[in-house]
């Protein structure tokens, strides 16, 4: 197929401001030069150690690969560094040559302790089997991933758990490997190389002995289609290639003919329709591709190729091609792998072959396993119908939510390991998602009862898998079976026949493992840890690579500790970690980047920044709204918040500390009540260790709560202002009034508030509403409604007639410029009295608030000298150095020069955060 020419790329947008003008571009400039660095973030500087083919190559032979991997003997002697295959260029003109920047992992940011043991390290079945996490470079761009090798391929994940790798290779294409120093090994594929380091030098051995016993491996056949292709969503030009039934995507036409892929999509999974002359959509469980070509010829032939190859992959009984139907059911429900071809018919289970000889050793009783092709007689329209409409999706969702990653199976597990799995899946309920009545086997009967009625499927297959008796105790009881057919309900009826006699172990695993508690007996490990994105990378030591990481998607719980301890805990599925930092703000700063990542979206900032405990909890009662729905629960400063996960469906719920009239917590049970005087609230918790340590934060935080000191300035304080006066006169504008409050309220911990601009739009009706009506102003407690807000009082306060008349201007200037302290803080003073006393009023709310903004630096990222480079084109319609030192002290000492009477010669100590 001809390659058609590549389109030229792009031209650049200029990226807007939602407020344009000289001084707020000129702050925004000066700005970025004083802000911190966030967690998390990585050099932009990158190199490439790719040498670009300037013909088309011919792929390597097999002889060629032997003889090139041959060459590389490992050696029990000294390693050789990296050889440069090119020279590198001179250093510019009056400048000294720098030594190559080394590649090392990125450096930990904090400690982290947890307790050893936990599942063991996956036991290969051959030399050619390898898995574990590698730190990886391509050029200067280092990631973390998850690298497996089954003798045939090698592929590298972001999680263990993901569907698309980020690199994929068949052991064919490499023509070297070659072991470095400190755990280092490079892969090489002609002029290309990737260079990777273990956390270990063992594990570094095991990998190249695995690589090296590859060699010999036959090439897989040649690609029967190939070609560039366009995908949509996110909008990439890739080149695809058709290998049996795979497609694999390479990054462009030279990594396919060296054979290093992005990811590949297995056919016997996927659907295929056209969308248009020149596109179509691939359809997978994990990922819909949206692909567009050059001419409908070439989308002709793909089209009919992957038709085709899709059909050839599904050609198998009409039972199979059916349940297919569920994009679920196209995988094993347990370990993941392609084209199943038994089911377990009581659990709605689509399984391989392997993990069906697992579930047989479960009993009759738990699962009935059935073939998809010779068991005809056992496959019903309403049978069919359940694995349709629920099938994998309802199995898992009941049996196993969230597994952590590193005890998931996948097809290359062994048998041991596909077992212990199983057993803990099934029998024990490790992973299992109890029904809200499981204590009590009585009420979940009358329940059953209740939904079987109705045509809520989910809810009775969490009530059988939970305990639930389909065949009654008491004979006097009605059936079940018959009160879903007098309702009409076959898929009910169904679903009750096929476990009519199920029986289900008493949950007990997943309660030792929540109710134990961290030993001093059991042994610790210290390991270092380093949060990326929403992942946590561990390492021995501090720049050492990847020794394993964390989903934080699978945290269940996080705990902060009270000062002065310098900690807080996160409890998983299999885990519990103490984190540690050197100081509070670095522990606040990945504290809150772990709630951002677990919590649902719509939480405010006030309460990410003043939490404290946040655990996944079940409702079980909750007044004024339906029950039995998942959520997270928050304890931050001034109360609780229950946060739905699927908040698109429910509302949110909060309770102000002061207003609970009464909590308790049934350890028995995990749950814990609370109650205002119109509300009460039951949540149950999926561990007693979490529901413990929960409610014990709670009471904490209402002791504090009920003995905390008043408010600051409260003698001062006159009950019309928002913030201490010296004396009542002049009035602050009510717009003013209401944003101050807001913020105050709602804003102290917004990261970059003030800083951040908000929605123009949205920005500019509020404007219009605070001069019309400030009281009734729409100003919302979310963080972009916080950034809105103090968009729109900059934005006002600008529109006002300047509180520094221009006549008196330049006298402030001057001030500013004088360099003794004693002096420039009395011509301030003078210059206060000479200002109109609204004028005077106003400045004062403003720098009162400002300064409570600064005292959240460490949170919020604002300092004083942050807020006063956003602020003075606002309050004095234009940009000076001079003005921004004045707007400084005047934040810092705002007590001094608003709140001291002139003949106070004692000045007070003010609390001065990160400047």
């Amino acid at each position: 197929m001809a390659t058609p020419p590549r389109p030229p790329p792009p031209v650049p947008k200029p990226r807007g401001r939602f407020f344009s003008n000289a001084a707020t571009d000129r702050s925004n400039e000066m700005l970025s030069e004083n802000l911190p660095p966030v967690v998390g973030d990585k050099a932009d500087s990158e190199s490439s150690n790719e040498e670009e083919d300037t013909g088309v190559g011919q792929p390597i032979g097999l002889q060629e690969q032997k003889e090139a991997i041959a060459e590389d003997s490992i050696s029990s002697g000294p390693s050789n560094g990296l050889v440069p295959t090119r020279p590198a260029p001179a250093p510019p003109a009056g400048k000294s040559g720098q030594p190559m920047k080394q590649k090392v992992p990125r450096a930990a940011t904090i400690k982290v302790s947890r307790k050893k043991g936990g599942k063991k390290a996956s036991t290969p079945r051959s030399a050619m089997v390898r898995a574990s996490w590698l730190d990886m470079w391509k050029g200067f761009r280092h990631s973390v991933l998850w690298a497996t090798l089954d003798g045939q391929l090698m592929c590298l994940w972001k999680k263990r758990t993901d569907q698309i790798s980020e690199v994929l290779f068949h052991v064919s294409s490499i023509t070297k490997v070659k072991k470095q120093d400190n755990g280092r090994f490079s892969v090489y594929f002609k002029k290309k190389h990737y260079d990777f380091m273990a956390h270990s030098e063992e594990v570094s051995e095991a990998w190249l002995t695995s690589l090296l016993a590859c060699r010999g491996v036959a090439s897989p056949q040649s690609s029967e289609l190939h070609g560039p292709i366009t995908i949509k969503d996110p909008r990439s030009r890739v080149y695809a290639a058709l290998f049996g039934h795979d497609v694999w995507v390479y990054p462009n036409k030279d990594s396919f003919q060296l054979g290093v892929a992005s990811y590949r999509i297995i056919l016997n999974i996927a659907t295929v329709k056209s969308t248009g002359k020149h596109s179509m959509n691939l359809i997978t469980p994990h990922r819909i591709l949206s692909l567009s070509f050059d001419s409908s010829k070439e989308m002709s032939i793909w089209l009919e190729r992957l038709s085709s190859t899709i059909t050839s992959a599904l050609s198998c009984s009409k039972v199979s091609l059916r349940l297919r139907e569920n994009a679920h059911n196209t995988m094993c429900g347990d370990c993941g792998a392609t084209n199943p071809e038994w089911a377990s018919v009581n659990l709605l289970l689509v399984i391989c072959h392997e993990c069906a000889g697992q579930h047989r050793t479960l009993s009759c009783n738990l699962s009935k396993v059935r073939s998809l092709t010779m068991d005809s007689k056992v496959w019903t329209e309403p049978l069919i119908e359940l694995f349709i409409r629920y099938g994998n999706w309802l199995a898992n969702q009941v049996w196993a939510p969230a597994v952590p990653a590193a005890e998931q199976v996948s097809p290359e597990s062994t048998t041991e390991e596909r077992s212990e799995f199983i057993q803990d899946k099934y029998r024990r309920g490790r992973y299992k998602l109890v029904h809200p009545l499981s204590m009590s086997p009585s009420m979940m009967e009358q329940r059953l009862l209740q939904v079987v009625c109705s045509d809520n499927v989910e809810e009775t297959m969490s009530l059988i898998c939970s305990g639930a008796k389909v065949c009654p105790s008491d004979p006097q009881s009605p059936s079940p079976i018959l009160l879903a057919e007098k309702a009409n309900q076959a898929l009910q009826t169904e679903l009750l026949r096929m476990n009519e006699y199920t029986d289900i172990p008493p949950q007990h695993s997943a309660d030792q493992r929540g109710n134990s508690t961290p030993s001093g007996e059991e042994e610790e490990e210290e390991l270092h840890g380093k949060l990326d994105e929403d992942r946590f990378l561990f390492s021995l030591e501090n720049t050492s690579a990847a020794c394993d990481v964390l989903d934080l998607r699978e945290v269940e719980s996080i705990f902060l500790r009270d000062e002065p301890s310098q900690d807080f805990e996160l409890v998983t599925l299999s885990d519990q970690l103490i984190c540690n930092a050197d100081d509070r703000e670095t522990l606040l700063n990945h504290f809150i980047h772990i709630l951002k990542v677990i919590l649902p979206g719509g939480v405010s900032y006030a309460e990410v920044g003043g939490a404290s405990a946040a655990s996944k909890v079940t409702v079980v009662d909750v007044g004024g709204g339906p029950p039995h729905l998942d959520a997270w629960l928050l304890l931050w400063e001034e109360g609780v918040s229950i946060h739905p996960i699927h908040r698109h469906s429910q509302q949110c719920v909060k309770m102000e500390l002061g207003a609970l009239s009464h909590h308790e917590m049934k350890p028995l049970e995990n749950i814990i009540t609370m109650a205002t005087v119109d509300r009460s609230v039951s949540v149950r918790f999926p561990a007693q260790y979490s529901c413990q340590t929960w409610f014990s934060h709670l009471q904490t935080a209402l002791a504090n709560y009920s003995t905390a000191p008043p408010p600051p300035y409260t003698a001062n304080h006159s009950s019309g202002h928002l913030y201490p006066v010296l004396d009542n006169k002049g009035t602050v504008p009510p717009a003013i009034e209401r944003c101050i409050s807001h913020i105050t309220a709602n804003g102290l911990k917004v990261e970059g508030v003030y800083r951040r601009c908000g929605l123009a739009p949205k920005v500019s009706r509020l404007v219009e509403a605070l001069m019309a009506s400030p009281k009734t102003a729409p100003l919302e407690p979310d963080e972009q409604g916080v950034l809105d807000a103090g968009s729109a009082l900059k934005q006002y306060v600008r529109q006002q007639e300047a509180l520094i008349p221009p006549s008196q201007k330049k006298k402030w200037i001057q001030a500013a410029a004088i360099s003794d302290e004693q002096s420039r803080f009395k011509e301030y003073k003078r210059l206060l009295r000479k200002l109109p006393e609204n004028n005077r009023a106003t400045l004062n709310a403003l720098f009162g608030h400002f300064y409570m903004i600064q005292v959240f630096s460490p949170v919020n990222k604002m300092s004083a000298q942050n807020l006063a480079i956003v602020l003075v084109p606002s309050l004095f319609q234009g940009l000076n150095q001079d003005l921004i030192s004045l707007s400084r002290e005047f934040i810092i000492h705002h007590s001094l020069l608003f709140l001291t009477p002139d003949s106070e010669q004692t000045e007070e100590e003010e609390q001065i955060t990160i400047l």
